[in-house]
């Protein structure tokens, strides 16, 4: 399989932890039902195919994303693979806690919004309200040793509200750390960031103490510029990416919010700079072209689209 050639750039970090969100976030936006054995075999393959970190599912009400109504049956049938402090669940208040932590969860992700609007179409509830909602779940899921992440979405823009105020998006992060979470992930929920808006806020955020030890960064590609803007981020110190694989995801309460950052569209780039990930390239994209068809339409991923192409040429020949 090709590979690029590496060429590595100075101020880049060595390794970068890819914080696979496929089987959540990619998932939790298809209208067809996906069979829960299916997203359990899509899991395994993931993390057989190097990706230590997996965001598996959400314990979110199934009325509001039918997708992600199996989320016990699928760590069910996932058993040791589905657990541990690199496997996290999407939990949106204590009910979701609750049902996580019957499941032996070992970390959680909240989400959160920098915007009132989304705040209340994603949660039904607005930005006060909402951090009020997470403190006991983050509290609680402490309590019990959990790892917990959390996302802030519309960071870079809302759909509704327009452009948002650096200060706004730092404001609302770093009420919601003091809560007491381990991670911060930034969301770009419809793509309109770009690279110098990247520097500004990761700037504005450790002027704040939250530094890019602390941050993951989570581009969608709806105006192709994921893959920029991540750059931005890792020159800026941050080494935690979310992507989805084969560019799966969107947001069920965004309708502009299109795919994530495709994780094989990253590992080559990260490849290129010698930046290692850990992830066997070859067998992501095997994995996208096989959930691709189980989907029933290819994947949006570049790489995905030239390296299976290029197989597909040479298996002719």
């Amino acid at each position: 399989m090709r590979r690029p050639q590496h060429e590595p750039q100075t101020g880049m970090p060595g390794r970068v932890t890819i914080y696979e969100v496929g089987p959540r976030d990619g998932l939790q936006n298809e209208k067809t039902l996906v069979p829960v054995e299916v997203k359990a075999e899509f899991i395994r393959r993931l993390v057989a195919a190097g990706l230590d970190t997996v965001e598996t599912t959400s314990f979110v009400a199934p009325a509001w994303v039918p997708q992600l109504a199996d989320s016990a049956a699928l760590l069910g049938l996932l058993g040791e693979v589905g657990r541990g402090r690199n496997r996290p669940v999407l939990v949106p208040n204590e009910r979701g806690l609750d049902a996580a932590l019957s499941q032996g969860a070992q970390a959680i992700a909240i989400f959160g919004s920098a915007t009132e609007t989304f705040a209340r179409k994603n949660l039904n509830t607005g930005v006060e309200e909402s951090i009020a909602m997470f403190s006991p779940v983050v509290e609680r899921a402490r309590a019990e040793g959990l790892w917990v992440r959390a996302y802030v979405s519309m960071c870079f823009g809302d759909p509704w509200e327009g452009d948002v105020p650096v200060d706004q998006v730092v404001d609302v992060a770093a009420r919601i750390m003091d809560l007491g979470c381990d991670q911060l992930s930034l969301g770009d929920t419809i793509g309109t960031g770009t690279t110098g808006h990247v520097h500004r806020l990761l700037d504005a955020l450790d002027t704040k103490g939250i530094g890019a030890e602390r941050i993951g960064v989570h581009f969608h590609d709806t105006y192709g510029q994921a893959l920029a803007n991540t750059l931005a981020a890792l020159a800026h110190g941050v080494t935690v990416v979310d992507a989805s694989t084969g560019g799966l995801g969107g947001c069920p309460y965004a309708k502009s919010a299109t795919g994530n950052l495709a994780t094989e569209d990253l590992v080559w780039a990260l490849d290129g700079l010698g930046i290692e990930t850990g992830v066997d390239l070859e067998a992501l994209v095997e994995t996208s072209v096989w959930m691709a068809g189980h989907l029933g339409r290819p994947s949006p991923s570049r790489v995905v689209k030239a390296l299976a192409s290029s197989s597909n040429d040479a298996s002719d020949d």
